[in-house]
């Protein structure tokens, strides 16, 4: 029997199903736990940029204490990390992460993780089954390479949580944005468990398109720290200035890395990945002469692709120069990954072309 003729197993088909909407259910709890994790560790510190752009000692304080039940003390550890920025930018300490340094909201904190960990995983089960039901990779149209893709950037995430990273601040944002793509995969990009049309059948479906769901999950993680790049920026800017922010920036903004961190984070991310885009591409193309007869034919996919590539080429080469660091280069990468965005739900739902298989 030929893959051709395999029909889908509805019973795993079924089951994937169940597993993205319960992990649409734990993704909300860790939304709930991030929020409690904000709002609790939101008393902590307040005024600490404006304290070490003052040259205040305050802002080198190493932990704070707070006391726990019981007459008991908790010294919660406070990251001294001052990055050093570019010529003519600003040497400020990193903020903690999302607990803002209180035991309450460290706690909330530990949970979130552990419950964005646990949807991580009921999630890549749904991935699995839904591949288990057609016996293919499970990244056929975009229902399948929105669930893929929400699960890898997750997965990048948590990569980096073990890796000792401070990404703590992006956990809010990172399953918020996976809800909402989630949401929208379940709701309008939703597609039967089915076969594939037969140029889709390579094992160039596996690596074409499986760096293409790395890159965009990574791509992603860049983007929102250049986007809180821009808000913290922003607010040190403001008070280096003598401004006063709003209490409710003063508490969210100050338990982000300091700008400087942000526009390095970012770049690093960027950088890190725009080799693999690259290579995404030259397999593509090399799957279009295998596919079709030809490397290269403009088709909007294509087309779009290389803009992508054209746009963080750009962006890399513009960070690199001393003259567009900071907020100009950060303009940049925003309008690169909105390129990628564009290519994904503008291109396969508005577009026609060889690469119309989005299945809505």
């Amino acid at each position: 029997m030929t893959p051709l003729a395999v029909a889908a197993n509805e019973n795993l088909a079924h089951i994937s199903n169940v597993l993205v909407y319960s992990s649409m259910a734990v993704y909300t709890l860790a939304f709930f736990a991030h929020i409690a994790e904000w709002v609790f560790g939101s008393r902590s510190k307040v005024g600490r940029t404006a304290a070490a752009l003052t040259g205040a000692a305050a802002a080198a304080a190493p932990a704070v204490q707070v006391r726990g039940k019981g007459g008991t003390t908790a010294v919660l550890d406070r990251p001294q990390v001052v990055t050093r920025a570019g010529a003519g930018s600003r040497d400020l300490p990193d903020g903690p992460g999302a607990a803002g340094g209180t035991e309450k909201g460290d706690l909330y904190g530990r949970i979130a993780v552990s419950l964005t960990a646990l949807g991580f995983l009921v999630e890549a089960g749904g991935v699995v089954t839904r591949a288990m039901s057609v016996q293919r990779a499970p990244w056929g149209n975009m229902y399948e390479f929105s669930i893929t893709f929400s699960t890898v950037a997750v997965g990048a995430y948590l990569v980096l949580l073990a890796a000792k990273k401070n990404v703590r601040w992006m956990g809010l944002i990172l399953v918020t944005t996976v809800l909402l793509d989630l949401g929208v995969a379940t709701t309008w990009l939703y597609t039967d468990s089915d076969q594939l049309v037969p140029a889709l059948h390579s094992y160039w479906l596996w690596i074409h398109v499986s760096t293409a769901i790395i890159c965009g999950a990574v791509f992603y993680i860049g983007a929102a720290g250049t986007l809180l790049y821009l808000f913290r920026d922003s607010y040190e800017s403001k008070l280096e200035q003598g401004g006063q922010p709003g209490r409710f920036a003063t508490s969210v903004l100050e338990r982000l890395p300091s700008s400087a961190s942000l526009d390095k984070f970012a770049y690093r991310i960027n950088a890190a990945v725009f080799p693999l885009w690259t290579f995404t591409i030259i397999a593509g193309a090399i799957w279009a002469g295998d596919a079709w007869g030809r490397y290269w034919g403009w088709d909007p996919k294509e087309v779009w692709s290389f803009v992508t590539w054209v746009a963080y080429a750009c962006y890399l080469h513009a960070r690199a120069t001393a003259g567009w660091k900071g907020r100009k280069a950060a303009y940049l990468a925003l309008f690169a990954f909105a390129c990628w965005i564009w290519n994904y739900y503008g291109v396969n739902i508005l577009l026609n072309g060889k690469h119309s298989y989005a299945g809505v």
